[in-house]
């Protein structure tokens, strides 16, 4: 959740001499910076930990409770942990499924990119270039120096720059996406951005949470979430609206919501919990929140 509009044509300053930061267009902005250049959670460091992709999504899939042996083993939490992190690539590796056909030469985009796990695995499975976006310099640069581990920098790249007014050119992209990153930012705007970046007949893929209009308004559990991490969701009508007013045309619409109830309901059993739990859990029993994916095509 890391990407909303920052101004590309003030005064910019830099951290360790990389990674160039624009000045937040509007004090929300910088308070959603700030917000995730403090972020330190170990729910997304430890579970990175295992393997080197480092998230900052949350996971599908069925738990694999023989892999995780006996609560009583002393290794029980270290196995809780590694499940954690498969769910949460999980999602990630479902997302690709859904970017369509890509080459080699092609250029995705990541609007709010985090840490670059799921730039790592695109390039992984593409061997294409992706380009990432973030509102914080310290998860830009922890993704940049990630890659360069990796021996993968010329090719996977955050940057501290603008959601809605990216520097990529007009039709540039063959395929981009927001993995819950999209309840930042105004949905036109960011539509519209999509819209321009990807080239025609490209690929737009968001997975988010978003509030279900049958429930009648957000609950409580919603506004929870909203405070928790200091964003706005928007519902899933919101989306397809902003999407058909900015020439994405919907492929699919998948409600993930069955399939990530038990990382949830793992999650809040291990000794990573942060207190959105029970609020994560509760919504997605009562039907008030909803986990989607929406794939759309660029006409």
């Amino acid at each position: 959740m890391t990407g909303t509009d920052f101004t590309t044509a003030t005064t910019a300053t830099s951290v360790s001499g990389s990674v160039f930061i624009p000045s937040p267009a509007t004090a929300y902005q910088g308070d959603i910076a700030r917000y995730w250049d403090h972020e330190a959670r170990p729910v997304n460091l430890r579970l990175g930990d295992v393997d080197g992709l480092y998230h900052h999504h949350y996971g599908i899939g069925d738990v694999d409770h023989a892999a995780l042996g006996d609560t009583s083993d002393s290794a029980y939490e270290k196995r809780l942990i590694a499940e954690l992190h498969r769910l949460e690539s999980a999602q990630a590796e479902v997302l690709l499924d859904n970017l369509g056909a890509i080459g080699s030469e092609d250029t995705l985009v990541d609007a709010g990119c985090g840490r670059g796990g799921s730039m790592v695995m695109a390039h992984q499975r593409f061997g294409c270039k992706v380009e990432g976006v973030t509102l914080s310099a310290k998860q830009a640069e922890f993704g940049n120096q990630r890659a360069a581990e990796l021996g993968i920098q010329d090719h996977v790249r955050a940057r501290v720059c603008n959601m809605l007014r990216t520097p990529f050119e007009t039709g540039s992209a063959a395929a981009s996406w927001n993995n819950e990153s999209s309840m930042y930012v105004d949905l036109d705007d960011l539509f519209a951005e999509h819209s321009r970046v990807l080239r025609v007949g490209g690929r737009y893929v968001t997975i988010t949470g978003c509030w279900n209009p049958r429930y009648g308004q957000p609950s409580k559990w919603v506004s929870q979430i909203n405070a928790h991490f200091e964003c706005n969701i928007h519902s899933r009508r919101e989306y397809l609206k902003a999407m058909a007013d900015n020439r994405l045309v919907p492929q699919a619409v998948i409600d993930l919501t069955p399939e990530t109830l038990p990382y949830w309901e793992l999650r809040a059993t291990s000794s990573l919990v942060t207190g959105i739990e029970e609020a994560f859990i509760n919504s997605y029993r009562d039907g008030s929140f909803q986990y989607v994916l929406i794939a759309a095509d660029r006409i």
